[in-house]
């Protein structure tokens, strides 16, 4: 017997991105992203016109996500949305938009933890891409977050390690802004130090319990760092760059692969998957190729438009979880902190 599609759509707003995606089982049909540019002029996200923004945006982005994917709302099997973690605001936009659309289309609602859908994005069915068999240990590293989980199955999963303070994502773009890069200045970093020496200036690394990380710290040193060769030489900056830039790279990659390669040691695994934005990143996804050549490592790294926020990672997860049946009440609301 032929079994009926499942069509969900997505909706993610946890920060701000305004994007929606069409799943026919875990297949993308459409995956539309309206990027915010209005934060680049403060320098990093206001929380304020973030959740504006994504009031203006949600509806046409719905729109261009059904008619992309070449089907009617009355098709959808269920609406999948974030509920969290991220800015308050632009999950309630999320949040709300998808609970009126699934009341008013009587079909189920489905909740997704968002750094879930980071992990679950490597289950999107692409050509010539290979998903991970469980269990796995998964890095997710973006603006916002920066975790090793243990993944055992699809919704068991283990938070072996997180950030005490400050996220990747977040160490690179204010590394950048102490450099007077513009934002958002972490991709810059990445294509100056190209050019760099990564040994010219050795930045101080934070020693933090077991697989645990802490940027703060670092970020602290090399605002130290610049001040005092600025004070000393204005052009210290321009004249440097490039050898900043890859000294910066090549000590936040570093923290990441030696927590990597413990959480290995201490796991027997040797499967890793890589999500966020920060997996674009040229120098992680170089030292990932070396570690497979030397430690005999298997790595994942999704397709870039499913490392940077985006709505299909939440339909993959919404279509799992509309398999098992696990659906949302109405009563549901938006979770600004929403532990894995």
């Amino acid at each position: 017997m032929e079994t009926k599609p499942i069509y969900i759509l997505a909706i993610e707003s946890s920060c701000d991105d305004t994007s929606a995606a069409v799943l026919c089982d875990k297949k993308r049909l459409s995956n539309v992203v309206a990027t915010q540019k209005i934060h680049e002029e403060y320098g990093g996200v206001v929380p304020e016109l973030a959740s504006r923004a994504h009031q203006q945006n949600i509806v046409p982005v719905v729109h261009q996500a059904l008619a992309q994917a070449n089907i009617d709302k009355k098709q959808l099997s269920a609406i999948a949305f974030t509920r969290g973690p991220g800015l308050m605001g632009s999950l309630l936009v999320g949040t709300s938009f998808a609970k009126s659309l699934s009341l008013g289309l009587n079909i189920p609602l489905i909740e997704v933890n968002h750094m879930q859908a980071h992990i679950l994005a490597h289950f999107i069915e692409e050509e010539n891409c290979k998903t991970p068999s469980f269990p796995f240990l998964a890095m997710t590293i973006s603006g916002g977050h920066t975790q090793i989980v243990l993944v055992k199955d699809y919704f068991k999963m283990e938070v072996l390690g997180t950030t005490l303070d400050d996220a990747v994502g977040e160490a690179f773009d204010k590394s950048a802004k102490i450099l007077g890069l513009p934002y958002p200045g972490g991709p810059l970093i990445d294509k100056y130090a190209q050019f760099g020496n990564p040994a010219a200036f050795p930045f101080p690394k934070s020693k933090v319990g077991d697989l645990n990380f802490s940027f703060s710290g670092l970020k602290t040193s090399i605002l130290y760092f610049i001040q005092k060769q600025v004070k000393e030489n204005p052009n210290f900056i321009a004249e440097n760059r490039d050898d900043i830039c890859a000294s910066i790279q090549f000590t936040i990659v570093d923290v990441l692969m030696t927590k990597l390669k413990k959480a290995l040691k201490q796991t027997g695994i040797k499967q890793i998957a890589i999500g966020g934005g920060v997996a674009a990143n040229s120098g992680i996804r170089k030292a990932l190729e070396d570690a497979e050549k030397k430690y005999g490592w298997v790595t994942y790294i999704p397709k870039f438009e499913y490392c940077t926020d985006n709505a299909a990672m939440i339909g993959i997860v919404g279509y799992l979880k509309y398999k098992e049946e696990l659906f949302s009440e109405q009563s549901v609301t938006a979770k600004a902190r929403y532990v894995l």
